[in-house]
């Protein structure tokens, strides 16, 4: 009895190495940036300003779940400030909002060097301030063996009214001298997964 238990643990072996493993991907924070072109209507003339969300710390799991953690500590927003109040200091660091989206872990594993792949996710954001969903086609382009690219497919645009809805927002830009802004807001993502 024991030895066909033992024979028949030794023939499931090799199907459990066949089945795919699916690697945890992260962004890699140093090559993980979006700029966000927002253009001032409340001068004497629209004027185009770029803002820049850099290091970007998000992780793909086992389970196909990203989550991508926003601070505001990862805009350029607090470097054009000489003298800032302390309750920004105190909020610089913590989360804002989480992007989540789903997609199946086994479509990044199986890219080949070279081969890209577009997925429109659907991200949602998790904040006690909103409460919104977006679809997001995204190219996935695999540039090595433990990394692959992520750009948009397409160009993207995020609605200026939503961004001066949330209460948060509306306060950084306004500090910043934005009191109306364009309903369209330019979006480039140039983010790199790793797996390490």
């Amino acid at each position: 009895m024991r030895r066909r238990a033992v024979k028949a643990l030794i023939a499931l072996f090799p199907l459990l190495l066949a089945l795919p493993v699916h690697a945890d991907w992260q962004l890699d924070p140093a090559q993980s940036q979006v700029q966000a072109s927002i253009t001032q209507l409340n001068g004497a003339a629209p004027q185009t300003h770029h803002h820049q969300i850099r290091d970007l710390q998000g992780t793909v799991s086992s389970d196909g779940t990203l989550r991508l953690p926003l601070k505001l500590s990862q805009t350029d927003v607090l470097e054009r400030f000489s003298e800032l109040p302390p309750w920004i200091g105190l909020l610089a660091n913590t989360t804002l909002v989480t992007l989540v989206a789903q997609m199946p872990p086994e479509q990044l594993d199986n890219l080949d060097i070279g081969e890209s792949l577009v997925e429109t996710l659907e991200f949602r954001v998790e904040s006690d301030m909103v409460n919104q969903q977006e679809s997001v086609p995204l190219r996935f382009t695999r540039e090595g063996l433990n990394e692959i690219r992520v750009t948009h497919a397409e160009p993207m645009a995020i609605d200026g009214k939503v961004l001066m809805e949330n209460s948060t927002v509306r306060t950084v830009l306004s500090m910043l001298g934005y009191q109306e802004i364009d309903e369209n807001v330019p979006v480039t993502l140039n983010a790199l997964l790793v797996n390490r």
